[in-house]
């Protein structure tokens, strides 16, 4: 006779991470909070937190987060879903399970911190990825994947204006994407590739002379949600 043991569900508690990325003085930068509380405090980490109850919508809580902890609010984000992490050993307080989001804005303004943070700013993402900021948690290797995921979903969407204003030239729009790749790009045939892609970019009609030299067009994200041709990084040049 087989007899089943008994079986307990683990407790596991469920928070929401936000690796919010701008672009600021042609720079990719990635919004940090200090922790206020332990573990970890004074260490900088990722906004987030603790779902407020077990009624709490995750994308909710997210919104409710970056609020709270950072003064941004997530209307007019691009706000995505990056992945979930739940390593055993993740969070020293136990079994704790995050959701994470990536976020994206053009030139996001100087965070006001809140709730948990006893600070918050804006720090390079190459400081993280080099150590120079290192973050508590795993908070370091989300940080990676949410870049990582930024880079690939230019290649082949059109999430590269997200980071300009709402009126842009292509120059605007290739120093994006040199902050987001993190190299050179001929300007000449960025040019030429973007201005090709149906529905990509939308003219004005108007110009402007604020980046010196000759009067530059000025640009509108257009309807259109994928690259076709893709501008992959490998053949960006």
């Amino acid at each position: 006779m087989i007899v089943d043991e008994e079986w307990t569900s683990p407790t596991v508690d469920v928070t929401v991470d936000l690796a919010v990325l701008t672009v600021r003085h042609d720079v990719l930068e990635v919004l940090l909070v200090e922790r206020g509380e332990d573990p970890f405090r004074g260490a900088l980490a990722l906004p987030g937190g603790f779902l407020a109850d077990e009624r709490e919508d995750i994308d909710t809580a997210a919104a409710r987060e970056l609020a709270e902890e950072t003064g941004l609010v997530a209307d007019g984000l691009h706000l995505e879903q990056l992945r979930t992490y739940g390593a055993p050993d993740r969070d020293p307080r136990g079994r704790v399970i995050t959701v994470c989001y990536l976020a994206l804005m053009p030139d996001l303004p100087l965070p006001t911190p809140g709730g948990d943070a006893a600070a918050a700013r804006w720090a390079p993402v190459a400081d993280v990825r080099d150590g120079r900021s290192p973050l508590a948690f795993d908070h370091s290797a989300i940080v990676a994947d949410a870049v990582e995921r930024a880079r690939s979903k230019l290649e082949y969407t059109t999430l590269g204006a997200s980071f300009c204003g709402p009126e842009f030239t292509v120059a605007d729009l290739r120093q994006v994407y040199e902050a987001v790749w993190g190299r050179r790009l001929d300007a000449r045939n960025f040019h030429r590739k973007v201005t090709g892609i149906e529905g990509f970019l939308i003219p004005t009609g108007e110009r402007t002379t604020r980046q010196g030299g000759r009067p530059a067009a000025l640009f509108r994200r257009g309807p259109a949600t994928v690259l076709h041709p893709p501008m992959l990084r490998s053949r960006a040049d």
